[in-house]
């Protein structure tokens, strides 16, 4: 069994076993613990595997029942300067401010679901810098379980981006890939698969290498674990390989054109292009349209849309995808119907664009919850 480690008590002379589960809330002490709640159109038994247990310094008498969220991916440290716009060619413009954050796609969902207050393991690797202590330190301080986390030694650094964040609340982003995009092995560990096929449900993006997600899918697929992936990231074809082991893609409308070479003006447009997806193999495309609100393609019925939760103002969009995504993954694994996953999700998304950061601007369960209440 994954994440259990042997280590002798100090008053003892041989090796005991200290089981521990993954905590589900963050490391402060004060914070409420809310219970997941049910979906009144779910009630089909479903089978359960045994859970996956981390070891930590916390709670050792608690074994948490629920299989986890398993994000594999990339892991950045965002250098965000403010700016009122993007400079043209040539030219030179002043920042307002400038401060780095954790981020990048795969430790922004890890986090989500850690502050979501469900058991989340992340796997992904970082450098021997300053950048991967701040990421690793974020991680861990939303309740993200590390064990799969590999440092990579030789110089390689951690990934980072440059996110140009303008006064409307829209960015653009530069990003390195760093650690995120060299130094896997070829074949992963073990270990990691093994996580991988105990989860609940994986999330994947585009940010590290498509072998890398490709052996991941294979795994979840093989063990009958859902897999999310989010189209960003990489610009280019995804290996039908990958998308033959994805349950639900999920790309926002410039993704989704770009990916199918299919106009998303109108909602019609973006079904069309959502029943290309359906002849790749992937029989559910969940699609991200902004202020639009989103929608999910199942092949052969009706989409569900879900419009957006106003946002009372909107001071930074970076996460926000992310935050959807892992949020819409949460509550799935909590056996929520599709139509309270996308509302879950949006209320999510409608929190975290009312902070700047992305890890950061994630938002608690209590938030979220609270937030549905008055939708």
């Amino acid at each position: 069994m994954k994440g259990i480690r042997l280590s002798p008590p100090p008053t003892q002379t041989t090796n005991t076993i200290q089981l521990q589960s993954f905590p589900t809330t963050s490391t402060n002490p004060n914070q409420v613990q809310f219970l997941p709640f049910q979906s009144k159109h779910n009630n089909k038994k479903k089978k359960t595997k045994a859970p996956i247990l981390c070891l930590s310094s916390t709670n050792p008498s608690k074994i948490h029942p629920q299989p986890p969220l398993v994000v594999v991916g990339s892991a950045n440290a965002d250098i965000y300067v403010e700016i009122d716009r993007l400079p043209k060619e040539g030219e030179t413009v002043p920042a307002k401010t400038g401060q780095t954050l954790a981020g990048g796609k795969g430790a922004n969902q890890a986090a989500c679901g850690g502050k979501l207050s469900y058991p989340t393991y992340f796997v992904g690797q970082v450098g021997q810098d300053s950048y991967g202590k701040l990421v690793t330190e974020a991680l861990r301080s939303g309740g993200v379980c590390l064990d799969h986390v590999t440092t990579i030694s030789g110089g390689t650094p951690t990934g980072h981006a440059v996110v140009m964040l303008q006064s409307d609340g829209q960015n653009s982003i530069i990003v390195v890939g760093g650690a995120n995009m060299s130094c896997w092995p070829e074949i992963l560990p073990q270990h990691d698969l093994d996580v991988v096929r105990n989860a609940g449900i994986v999330l994947l993006q585009r940010e590290i290498p498509d072998a890398v997600n490709i052996q991941v899918a294979k795994a979840a697929r093989s063990a009958g674990v859902p897999v999310i992936f989010d189209a960003g990231g990489m610009d280019s074809p995804i290996p039908q390989e990958l998308l033959n082991c994805v349950d639900i893609l999920s790309p926002n409308e410039t993704e989704l054109g770009r990916l199918t070479g299919m106009p998303t003006e109108s909602f019609e447009d973006i079904a069309q292009a959502a029943a290309k997806c359906h002849k790749w193999g992937v029989k559910q495309v969940l699609v991200k349209l902004g202020e639009k609100g989103s929608a999910l393609f199942i092949e052969g019925e009706e989409p569900i849309q879900q419009p957006a939760i106003f946002a009372k103002k909107v001071l930074d969009t970076t996460g926000a995808g992310d935050t959807f995504t892992a949020a819409f993954a949460v509550a799935l694994v909590e056996g929520k119907s599709k139509k309270e996953c996308l509302k879950f999700a949006a209320a999510a998304a409608s929190l975290c664009v009312q902070v700047k950061g992305a890890i950061p601007s994630m938002p608690d369960r209590k938030s979220v919850l609270e937030l549905l209440n008055y939708h």
